[in-house]
This record gives structure tokens, sequence and C-alpha cells, in this order.
């Protein structure tokens, strides 16, 4: 059957071209895209060809198409109804690691079944809750602790939404800006500029992909306190203060990235059951604050451009098909 799919041609140019989707073989599924979501940090940096050419293995979305910088088919937050394929699976409302497609066909084991209770749309944002997911391992937090994340993307507010849920924890959500302190306290942290958090943080998650938010990730932090790296920076360089007193506060500088499982984990648990996990922990309502209202696919080149400005204010943007 025929499709359409976005793909990144240039520094700031995309474009919606034809494709064919192939009948399923075996252990195969054909799905119908319903919504995908653009994951702007990472998407930005491939729209703008700022993917380091020594990262171009890694930074391969699993079903991306064409090959770094350009032009790229790009996207790892697809929810569709599969139509065809395995017997066991048609029918079903399932997330896969897709590029922004309207139906594609894929082997059945790239795909999870999203629970009824959880709508469509929210189930886009099944890999950043994996990442999430993957960070708080890494991190470690535990009840009672004071936990600062910096930088209230997507992202960070999904990790700040995974620690208020521990008893006693005392989670502070860091921004620049203020229109974020609504979403913080309604995912059940408080908010803070950087100038005003409190420091002294058991715990800190960095998510600001900025060398101003590292360095507020450091002042926060503790006598031998865990900073926790999320951002990626692309061929960006950035500054880290590690003069001062991060030696003398024996401070932990670690970096936590989704595509291994975080090392606590890794030995009972494979990507299969992490990415069920962070489905399964979507079943709440208050998360729909982070969804922005649905673009139209076929309108998707026309909107791109706003969609991934810094200054947008857009959170998670969500794709109609």
């Amino acid at each position: 059957m025929d499709a359409k799919a976005l793909w990144y041609t240039g520094p700031g140019r995309a474009e919606l071209r034809d494709e064919k989707v192939p009948a399923p073989r075996d252990g195969e599924v054909r799905v119908r895209a319903l919504h995908s979501a653009i994951s702007r940090g990472t998407e930005a940096l491939v729209a703008a060809g700022n993917v380091p050419p020594n990262q171009y293995d890694r930074m391969r979305a699993p079903e991306m198409g064409g090959e770094f910088p350009f032009p790229v088919k790009y996207g790892y937050a697809s929810v569709g109804i599969v139509e065809a394929g395995a017997a066991e699976l048609v029918g079903n409302t399932v997330f896969s690691l897709y590029p922004h497609q309207d139906a594609y066909t894929i082997s059945a084991d790239m795909v999870a079944v999203v629970p009824d209770e959880i709508p469509p749309t929210r189930a886009v944002l099944a890999a950043n809750m994996e990442t999430a997911l993957n960070a708080v391992w890494d991190g470690a937090p535990g009840p009672a602790d004071r936990i600062a994340v910096i930088g209230a993307g997507v992202v960070g507010c999904l990790v700040a939404y995974l620690c208020a849920r521990l008893p006693g924890a005392e989670v502070t959500l860091v921004d620049v800006n203020p229109a974020r302190r609504a979403i913080a306290e309604k995912l059940g942290a408080r908010f803070a500029g950087p100038a005003e958090a409190a420091g002294e943080c058991d715990v800190v998650f960095h998510t600001s992909a900025s060398s101003a938010g590292l360095g507020t990730a450091l002042q926060l932090a503790g006598m031998e306190a865990r900073i926790v790296e999320m951002s990626w920076y692309g061929i960006d360089g950035v500054t880290a203060p590690l003069g001062e007193s991060f030696h003398s506060r024996r401070l932990q500088l670690i970096s936590s990235q989704v595509g291994h499982v975080a090392t606590s984990h890794r030995a009972r648990w494979d990507h299969g059951r992490r990415l069920a996990a962070a489905i399964a922990l979507l079943n709440d309502a208050r998360l729909d604050a982070l969804l922005a209202p649905g673009v139209a696919f076929a309108k998707l080149t026309d909107a791109l451009p706003r969609i991934l400005l810094p200054q947008s204010g857009t959170l998670c943007q969500v794709i109609d098909y």
C-alpha cells in the first residue's frame, strides 16, 4: 500500500515523501498511525544537521530511513492500530519507535500494546517516559530525598513526576520559564527559577541542554550528591564549571542515556520490559498537560519551523494522522 513519511532533507528543510508499505510477512504487522510526537530536543538537532559524525551510528533510531546528516526519515514515538499481520495483535493499539509515517510494516516484536485505559494521544509519551524511568534508575533517588530537576521540557517534567511519587520526597522542577510553574505543580513538584532554587540536594537531574543549566545543577548538589546529566548537546560544546567546590564536595557527575538499560536493572530487565513499564506509568490524566494540541500530518512541514524553535514553548507536539 502507499503511505506518506516525513523526511528531513537539509538544514531547516523537510518534506513528505511517498513510501511503499509491503504486506506483512510472518512475524510482522502493518500499523495505521493515529498519532506520533516530535521529540523536540533530538529532532531539532537532526533537522539542523547537528548530529556529530562520530555519533551517526549511535543516533540512528531503530526504524530510521536514510543516512545522517541528510536525508533522513527520523522519529521514535508512533501510536497506531494494527490492521494486518500477527493475528494476536490485529485490532490492538500499539506504540512503536517508528518515524513520522501514516502507515508502516514492522516486526511484531518491535511494537508494544497500549492498554485500553491509556488514550492513544497520551501514549506518544512512551519513549520520553522510558528515558525518564531509566534516568531515575541511574540517579537512584529515595524516599524523603531532596531532588532537583533542571529543565522543564518533556523529559524533565516526567523525571519530576516520577520522583514526586517517592514517599516524602521534596522535588523541585527548575526552569527559566515561569510559565512552567503550573505544570510542575500539576505533576506534584515544586517550581523555582534558577536563582531561587534550594540547594543541598541529594540528587540532581539535568535536562536543559545548556551550560547554564549544568552550572545550576552543580550548584544545587549537596555534599557527595549525584548529578545525572541527561542532556544531549550534539556538536555544540558545553562549559562545565568544575572548579569552585566541585571537588571539595566530592560530587558525582554521571550520564544517563536510554540506549542501554540502567546498570542497576540490566541483569533483570530488557528493553521490552522497560518499555511496557513506561507505558503503564502513563495511566495518569495529569500527564495530558504535557501534550500540545495536535498538528495535522498533512500540514506538518509548514508547522515544523515553529515547533522546533527553542522559544516556541511547545512541550510534546502531537501529530494527528
